[in-house]
């Protein structure tokens, strides 16, 4: 059900604080705001937490937790909630007590450790959870050793999953969902109703897990309050996780957090550079007399995301800008991985300056490195001989300009230049390279060099028709 006012889904989190940003309500907002749903929230505990775990841990009085939730009952149309650390049998109690009184359909996480180390529910509340909470929840997202605790069954495969989770809804529970990511990192749903079992495969992935289970359940409440089924539910919650797993970042000594926006910001960051590289391409194209600069081979402007490792990081061409009766044309279109040479150039770029994301490739001669000069750009070099055997197109960077960023420091610049340029070698054609923070930035800064250039009355460098 949306919210009347918004038009969008609200679902409350009622969980625990984690100091450290990882897991419990802090997690469980990143991941309503990732998915497009507002997320409200009632605190139940302060945790005094980081990466390597559970310091200290202090519950809010059970009148705090019921006015938190009244709060938000009584102004928004809340009709999915998720929980978390409920810590103690009073607090188990309260809540049941409460989403009974405002009719919250629940997806319980059965929270009982914290992924990093930590004790975050007490033994006596199990047995309240069991009899007050799970008997009118609509889903619980147990994890392996937190799905053994419930159902009393010893699981080491998939099988003993789904036994496990059949005899869980014996609690009274609609839908157990057990969490592979201490199994063999499939999931194992179980629908009471029409007794039906599905396994949503998946895979273990390098990235950091904490706070993944607290995203997993927050992720089900968000896509049932859209109105998906469950095992669609479960399919994109999987995904949303496993992508949060590959984008988390190591910030702190212990286990790392899931980064619930790294797909989202990856993919705007992708567009951006898209857009960029598209109006750096009709800038140069728009000026005559930049088809002047434009090598024989054909130039290509490329710019890459941040923290782009790979050439499908970069945005380019997939073909070339090329001269037509001495004017720039635009012989392809700009896609991700559409440049694998100048693509290559930035990558290497990147590797010692993160901000340096762009590079366009020109024409070589003489008169366009002194205009350079007067612009004032800084200028580097490579020799072709002294390269080995495909040297400049095998690996990820383009190692002919990591060795002329090399050379730029070592006469203490400690920064990449703006030109890297190469006079040719057999079979190889002379180049220039111009380097920038964003690929309109390096194509104005191209204009400007092609509108010095043509501003010089120099006849032996004039290319024809």
């Amino acid at each position: 059900m949306v919210n009347i006012m918004s038009g969008i889904p609200v679902v409350m989190t009622i969980a625990g604080s984690d100091s450290g940003g990882g897991a419990g309500i802090e997690a469980d907002i990143k991941t309503f705001a990732a998915l497009g749903v507002h997320g409200s929230c009632a605190i139940t505990s302060v945790t005094a937490q980081n990466t390597t775990g559970v310091l200290s841990a202090y519950d809010l009085p059970p009148h705090v937790i019921s006015a938190q939730i009244n709060a938000v009952c009584s102004d928004m149309d809340v009709r999915w909630a998720k929980t978390g650390m409920l810590s103690s049998v009073e607090i188990v109690g309260l809540v049941a007590k409460e989403a009974r009184s405002h009719r919250l359909s629940l997806v319980v996480d059965p929270v009982m450790a914290a992924e990093a180390g930590g004790d975050l529910l007490r033994k006596d509340a199990v047995k309240a959870l069991k009899e007050e909470l799970l008997p009118f929840s609509k889903v619980v997202t147990p994890n392996v050793h937190e799905a053994c605790t419930l159902s009393g069954i010893d699981i080491k495969d998939v099988e003993d999953a789904k036994k496990a989770a059949k005899k869980i809804t014996e609690f009274g529970v609609e839908v157990v969902i057990v969490t592979g990511g201490h199994l063999d990192a499939s999931d194992v749903v179980y629908e009471a109703v029409s007794d039906k079992f599905t396994v949503v495969p998946g895979k273990f992935l390098e990235g950091g897990t904490h706070g993944s289970g607290c995203t997993y359940a927050a992720c089900i409440a968000a896509f049932l309050s859209k109105g998906h089924s469950i095992i669609e539910a479960a399919t994109f919650a999987k995904s949303f996780v496993e992508k949060a797993i590959i984008s988390s970042v190591k910030v702190g000594h212990g286990v790392g957090p899931v980064n619930q926006l790294g797909s989202t910001l990856r993919d705007a960051h992708r567009f951006a550079a898209l857009q960029n590289t598209i109006s750096a391409a009709d800038l140069l194209v728009s000026c005559d007399d930049f088809g002047r600069l434009i090598p024989e081979v054909g130039c290509n402007i490329a710019m890459a995301i941040p923290s782009a490792t790979v050439v499908a990081d970069v945005a380019g061409i997939n073909g070339r800008i090329v001269r037509v009766r001495g004017r720039p044309y635009i012989a392809g279109v700009v896609e991700l991985g559409g440049s694998g040479h100048v693509g290559r150039m930035v990558l290497a770029a990147m590797e010692f300056d993160p901000c340096v994301r762009a590079a366009v490739n020109l024409r070589y001669s003489e008169k366009t490195l002194l205009i350079c000069k007067e612009l004032g750009l800084s200028i580097s070099s490579f020799d072709r001989a002294d390269e080995p055997a495909q040297a400049s197109t095998t690996g990820t960077v383009d190692r002919d300009v990591t060795c002329a960023i090399e050379k730029f420091g070592s006469a203490g610049l400690k920064k990449v230049p703006d030109i890297i340029y190469d006079t040719g070698g057999l079979g190889k054609e002379p180049m220039i390279r111009l380097f920038g923070k964003s690929a309109e930035e390096v194509a104005c800064q191209a204009v400007k060099i092609a509108r010095s250039y043509s501003s010089i009355n120099d006849t032996d460098d004039h290319i024809g028709v």
